[in-house]
């Protein structure tokens, strides 16, 4: 089994910054593609940012130019950083990884969600 554990976030002002972090543990042979989702109160959980294996990465035209996302293979972790953010921001994130275990079973896993409130 797999397990992803997210950290990082928090109440912020608009115009600053947090990092989030996800790190996965378990049966891992090896991590795919990454990715960062949000969903807010009300609404779909929605794409924000996402990196291949090979280094490649897609934003949300929303978050162009403010948020990236990184990963260390080493560590099995994913990282979101997020700067200049704005109250439409505020969101449950939750990372994702496409995880090839020992037993070469290919899977989605997902985080747990973290909070992150942009308001005055």
């Amino acid at each position: 089994q797999v397990q992803l554990v997210e950290s990082g976030g928090g109440l912020v002002q608009p115009g600053g910054s947090l990092r989030l972090s996800c790190v996965a543990s378990g049966s891992i042979r090896s991590i795919d593609a990454m990715g960062w989702y949000r969903q807010a109160p009300g609404k779909q959980r929605d794409l924000v940012a996402e990196l291949s294996s090979s280094g490649s990465s897609n934003y949300a035209d929303s978050v162009k130019g403010r948020f990236t996302i990184s990963r260390d293979n080493a560590k099995n972790a994913l990282y979101l950083q997020m700067n200049s953010l704005k109250p439409e921001d505020t969101a449950v994130y939750y990372c994702s990884m496409r995880v090839r275990t020992r037993n070469y079973f290919v899977s989605d896993y997902w985080g747990q969600g973290t909070q992150v409130t942009v308001s005055l």
